[in-house]
């Protein structure tokens, strides 16, 4: 899957689970970028995006991200 593919759904999935039509998100985004993304946010996204992409993801993978750019390197090496 091409980066720019993962980035057009996940795009879509922040946009679902932040209800936010308008959201964009780029490789250096991070939590204090989105309204909204607290820990309980950041579970219904890491299952969305396990649920789009078909992978899953260990706690420690999830725990060491530190930018959507790292979630989206990951995802292409799961996906």
């Amino acid at each position: 899957m091409e980066k720019a593919q993962v980035y057009g759904k996940l795009t879509a999935i922040f946009r679902e689970v932040f209800d936010e039509d308008e959201l964009s998100v780029t490789p250096q985004t991070t939590a204090d970028d989105v309204d909204g993304w607290d820990s309980l946010s950041h579970i219904r996204l890491v299952l969305a995006v396990s649920k789009a992409f078909g992978v899953k993801f260990s706690a420690s993978e999830i725990g060491n991200l530190k930018n959507v750019g790292e979630f989206a390197t990951l995802i292409e090496k799961k996906a």
